[in-house]
């Protein structure tokens, strides 16, 4: 048997003359689909506008790495191997059906020779198993294991159980093909497909040739029909987010997920009368929307949320699924308007008919306020998800409305926003100055200090919190010790403004915002430290939009830096052992992963030990959005389970970078650690002491 001349007849077995029948049921299936499609995306044109088409390389390389590639779902060694199995072997057969057309309706001769054997008989019948074994373990998951992340109802079998039959039937054809020429004796290349070879020798020891082409004419209309019609009904269905979702991917957003909040046009909204914030549906720009319908429904999101973890009524997953729901159930009630009515491109419609949208908070379950102000803001959420939908910003947008149009959020929040618009800081009660601090330090302000080349942002949480004012302390004498010329605003320092817009008060964020960037370009500062990572995420993402464009680092950067240029000597005997808690607006918001490890290294003679959850799947404190200002029930705390993973690294020293981690880390492993003797310090302190030992070495 020559390869070169290796081939098979396209359309065996069925006459020419149905083949145009073939052909009508693809465009139907077709047409099906892309109303199923526009369906969907013409209620998107109901939201606000977003522009996410800019930078086209950087989002193409994206959806590639993420949409083509699969990275963040791979991440889940269970449902990347099932999701790869069917993920990749669709993608096969489409393009071995492809080339089948290609040779039959172009007349191009490509299923032929050793491409034909390798690719369209071996390849293909590989990755064709593959997706069987993929749906099978898929189905076993759904089915037995029930993993509680997951939804349960009965489409998502269903649409796992027409991909088995559509590979299985897929098999019949091929193996009854195969069988008939065996017969006959007239196969030569069958063996090539491993499985249609296996189903055609089972199938010819009792099958005539006559039999095997009536089943093999049969089982080939019964897989056109379920091809089709899968195609027909998958916009329908969650199988959606096949198309949605590496369209999702490409247009999500560019920018850390900490400048993921977006700004609102507040004098606008005060002159026309929109609500601020989210109240409905047509609140959101027509990506938000865009995200529901992307939804694969996989669960992650919820499953690394804290506030979900601990047992709390938040979940990313049932907000996104339910407004999802929400907005197809009845347009007229999301958006007020009926499917199909002409809008002037921002959401607003023409039609004399149009109703008041009804609110989404609390329409459903999900959207309930007490779940909405349990988010920590942590992004956990975003990070986790493999089709990019930003779940947090969405939750901010409803809070907005919550707040500056109802008035409604918890007392101890209130207080602290309160506090910010009369004290200039969240902390009510407290005694303590802006510069208590410093004393003995001869620190100078930036009122005094003309030639002072970088400012240190000192944070309501490094300042007014007695225990945090040792890490400021330490990195004020670490700075001085490197011979840097800093200064502070003293009293002259007021809050970023970073609690205000994550509790919802846009309008008091941006207030603080612009007084503080005013502040600062009077004095001329160009480079920013901070200890506090909301702080540094405020000045680096958010304060460019109000004029402040500073260089901006967070303490553990500079002072690792400071290391590097020799300008810090640290030589430690410590022999603690110790664990780094990466804060959320510093790691996973902003990717600042590397400095505070290198400080804690240089702070032990031993090892850094890892937590489970690390870096970008880092778990909060606990105490972000706002939160750190609410008492939470005692069962449900999210800093007690951080405490917990943390104790069980066995680490004497648990350090921080951030002055809420600090607070809400201390009262959770304090709780937690029993008589076991662990600490809770900053990198910046355990530094300091690294030097000081230095120095003790040297006398």
């Amino acid at each position: 048997m020559n390869p070169d001349l290796a081939t098979r007849e396209v359309f065996w077995n069925i006459p020419h003359s149905l083949v145009w029948v073939m052909y009508l049921m693809f465009v139907a299936s077709l047409v099906i689909a892309g109303y199923g499609i526009w369906q969907r995306v013409r209620l998107w044109r109901y939201g606000s506008f977003a522009f996410r088409f800019d930078q086209p390389v950087a989002r193409l390389k994206r959806m590639f790495k993420h949409g083509t590639a699969q990275a963040r779902t791979v991440r889940e060694k269970y449902a990347a191997v099932f999701h790869t199995f069917i993920y990749t072997g669709f993608i096969i057969l489409t393009i071995a059906t492809a080339i089948v057309a290609i040779d039959y309706d172009f007349g191009l001769p490509v299923m032929q020779g050793n491409f034909y054997l390798y690719f369209q008989s071996f390849i293909v019948d590989i990755f064709g198993a593959l997706v069987m074994v993929g749906v099978g373990i898929a189905l076993y998951r759904r089915l037995v294991l029930k993993p509680k992340k997951l939804v349960y109802y009965d489409e998502a079998t269903l649409i796992l159980t027409t991909i088995f039959l559509i590979a299985f039937t897929g098999f019949l054809v091929e193996g009854w093909r195969i069988g008939a020429d065996i017969v006959a004796n007239k196969d030569e290349w069958g063996s090539w497909s491993p499985i249609g070879y296996l189903v055609a020798r089972a199938s010819a020891t009792f099958m005539s040739e006559s039999a095997l082409r009536a089943a093999h004419f049969g089982v080939w209309w019964t897989h056109a029909i379920l091809v089709f019609g899968f195609i027909a009904w998958s916009p329908y269905t969650k199988m959606a987010h096949v198309v949605f979702s590496p369209f999702n991917i490409y247009t999500s957003s560019l920018k850390p997920t900490g400048a993921s909040l977006k700004n609102l046009d507040i004098e606008k909204a005060m002159e026309t009368g929109e609500p601020l914030g989210v109240k409905t549906l047509a609140g959101f720009t027509w990506k938000d929307l865009a995200d529901f319908d992307a939804c694969t429904e996989c669960g992650r999101c919820t499953n690394v949320c804290p506030a979900n973890t601990v047992g709390k009524e938040l979940s990313p997953r049932d907000i996104i699924l339910d407004l999802q729901k929400f907005m197809h159930a009845n347009p007229l009630t999301a958006f007020g308007v009926k499917v199909g009515e002409t809008t002037n491109g921002n959401g607003k419609t023409h039609s004399q008919d149009a109703q008041a949208a009804l609110p989404i908070i609390g329409a459903v379950p999900a959207t309930s306020p007490e779940a909405l102000w349990q988010c920590t803001t942590c992004g956990a959420c975003m990070e986790a998800c493999p089709v990019f939908i930003e779940q947090m910003p969405k939750i901010v947008d409803m809070r907005r409305f919550l707040v500056m149009e109802e008035a409604d959020f918890p007392d101890t929040m209130g207080d602290a926003v309160t506090s910010m618009e009369t004290r200039g800081h969240p902390f009510k009660g407290t005694q303590a100055t802006r510069v208590d601090w410093t004393e003995g330090l001869n620190v100078q302000t930036v009122a005094d200090a003309k030639d002072a080349e970088v400012l240190f942002w000192v944070g309501c949480g490094g300042a007014l919190i007695e225990r945090n004012q040792k890490t400021v302390r330490a990195t004020a004498q670490l700075l001085q010790q490197a011979g840097v010329k800093f200064s502070i605003l003293g009293r002259e320092e007021k809050c970023t403004g970073d609690p205000a817009r994550r509790i919802g008060n846009e309008f008091l964020f941006e207030m603080l915002a612009k007084e503080n960037a005013e502040k600062l370009n009077q004095y001329g500062v160009k480079k920013i430290v901070t200890s506090c990572p909301h702080c540094f995420n405020t000045f680096k993402n958010e304060y460019p939009q109000f004029g402040g464009k500073y260089q901006v680092f967070h303490h553990s950067e500079f002072l690792a830096k400071l290391v590097d240029e020799g300008k810090l000597r640290p030589a430690t005997e410590s022999d603690k052992k110790i664990t780094f808690h990466d804060p959320c607006y510093l790691g996973r918001h902003n990717g600042v992963y590397d400095a505070p490890r290198k400080l804690v290294q240089l702070s032990s003679r031993h090892q850094p030990v890892e937590t489970e959850r690390r870096r970008e799947k880092g778990f909060c404190c606990g105490g972000g959005g706002g939160m750190s200002f609410v008492e939470e029930p005692k069962d449900k705390r999210v800093n007690q389970e951080r405490a917990r993973e943390l104790l069980e690294t066995g680490a004497d020293v648990v350090a921080v970078g951030c002055p809420f981690c600090m607070t809400m880390l201390e009262d959770g492993i304090n709780a937690r650690k029993g008589d076991r003797d662990v600490r809770v310090m900053d990198v910046a302190e355990l530094l300091w002491q690294a030097v000081e030992d230095a120095k003790d070495k040297s006398v």
